[in-house]
């Protein structure tokens, strides 16, 4: 569910305020038209389709980046061959090529570390 979707469903319901009467006549939260808040929902667009269903999971993400990162590596791996065996490999691209593999593991490293931290810390807390 949204935020406009239970905002919808709050606006439909009248809440009572404590100082008597309903919240919206008591002046404490303001009145919000149906109109309005189905054009919020039409501006929005798109977005409100992706929050509310996500298409990858986190193990696809995950897997989406080791297996960049791997494709990253192998082709870092093919053009230092290629360099070394004499194939039409300029050695630019070969570095270019190995750089971009090490910085894409060296991130990959780095993320695996915060999530290793979050999971500790997840299990630290008391419940």
């Amino acid at each position: 569910m949204d935020a406009l979707s239970a905002i919808k469903m709050m606006a439909g319901t009248q809440m009572s305020s404590p100082l008597g009467g309903t919240a919206a006549q008591s002046g404490i939260v303001p009145s919000i038209a149906p109109q309005e808040l189905e054009k919020l929902n039409s501006d929005l667009g798109p977005q409100s389709a992706t929050a509310a269903a996500p298409s990858d999971s986190f193990q696809n993400v995950l897997g989406k980046f080791v297996g960049e990162v791997n494709a990253k590596q192998a082709a870092a791996s093919d053009d230092m061959a290629g360099l070394l065996s004499g194939k039409n490999v300029s050695l630019h691209q070969a570095m270019i090529s190995m750089e971009e593999a090490s910085v894409s593991f060296q991130m990959m490293v780095a993320v695996r570390n915060k999530l290793l931290e979050s999971y500790q810390e997840m299990m630290r807390m008391q419940v």
